[in-house]
């Protein structure tokens, strides 16, 4: 019978094959998964620990606060450094939060949060005359001037 029908033989070494390397493939998915499992689990579990290990200062601006659009920019381009100054730590975990908040006496204020690796990072002013303020037991950063910035964006 295998003789008369063509690709017959073909399809029963086919059947062979597939039918003794199942068990394996069974064990390189359980494995892959596994493997996958752990991966995921271990990621999870550092973005976990960079969310509860965070470091806030308060950004506090003077009287005379009025950025420029180019002091703008920079200070985006600050806040893009602390997640890239974070190491190691999944992006859920690295992420910059600012937080608003208003409390006795209608005073608001701007908290800036983020991972502990990038203190350093998030400690830096962004602005003229803008006081960043640590919670950390150390001293508050003293505001400093930056020289202002004519029409072509150079001091």
């Amino acid at each position: 019978m295998n003789a008369e029908l063509p690709g017959v033989q073909a399809a029963f070494t086919a059947a062979h094959w597939i039918a003794w390397s199942a068990p394996l493939l069974a064990v390189m998915v359980a494995v892959g998964a596994g493997v996958w499992t752990c991966v995921s689990w271990r990621r999870r579990l550092k973005a976990r620990t960079a969310l509860l290990k965070r470091s806030v200062v308060e950004v506090v601006p003077t009287s005379g606060f009025a950025p420029l659009e180019g002091e703008i920019h920079r200070w985006a381009h600050h806040l893009g450094r602390v997640t890239r100054s974070a190491d190691g730590v999944p992006e859920r975990g690295a992420a910059v939060r600012l937080r608003y908040c208003a409390e006795t006496g209608s005073k608001m204020h701007c908290y800036i949060e983020g991972p502990i690796q990038a203190a350093a990072v998030l400690g830096m002013p962004g602005f003229d005359g803008v006081e960043v303020r640590t919670h950390r037991g150390r001293k508050s950063i003293e505001p400093i001037t930056f020289p202002r910035q004519r029409d072509g964006g150079r001091p």
